[in-house]
């Protein structure tokens, strides 16, 4: 149910980022060069979610997970970070990098039940200066 997104699937992956980020929604340009350049991104089969990472060495940035509002709370943004912790190993990283908004809950949660833990704090990151929470999974202890 979890595969590669193709580079013509930039409406789909469009589509799941604004509505799960609505204003901080990604452009369909910048969704274009995600598909088209050298990062992993994967999604759900349905057209419900998506993931993306970058690696660069040793180290994987989880820079998006979206999954539909109507998905949410059914395994499938854990069965994506799965997918990529594995790409991002075969890769050869050994760590994976996050940086999530201070008052997602919900986010914080699922990245802490799943072994992320937190590592430093960016003051004023996001939008309206809300704090982003900088969390690292090492790779070679979830495998």
């Amino acid at each position: 149910m979890i595969r590669e997104a193709l580079p013509t699937e930039v409406m789909a992956v469009t589509a799941i980022d604004l509505a799960c980020f609505g204003r901080q929604a990604w452009s369909v340009a910048a969704v274009q060069a995600m598909l088209d350049d050298d990062r992993r991104t994967v999604l759900h089969d349905d057209l419900e979610a998506y993931a993306v990472i970058a690696v660069a060495g040793d180290v994987a940035d989880l820079e998006r997970i979206a999954v539909m509002p109507s998905r949410r709370r059914r395994g499938v943004a854990r069965g994506l970070l799965d997918a990529l912790t594995v790409a991002a190993g075969a890769q050869g990283a050994t760590r994976m990098l996050l940086e999530v908004a201070a008052d997602n809950d919900a986010a914080l949660a699922f990245y802490e039940s799943y072994g992320f833990t937190t590592i430093s704090t960016r003051v004023g990151y996001y939008p309206g200066g809300v704090d982003a929470v900088v969390m690292q999974l090492d790779l070679e202890e979830a495998r």
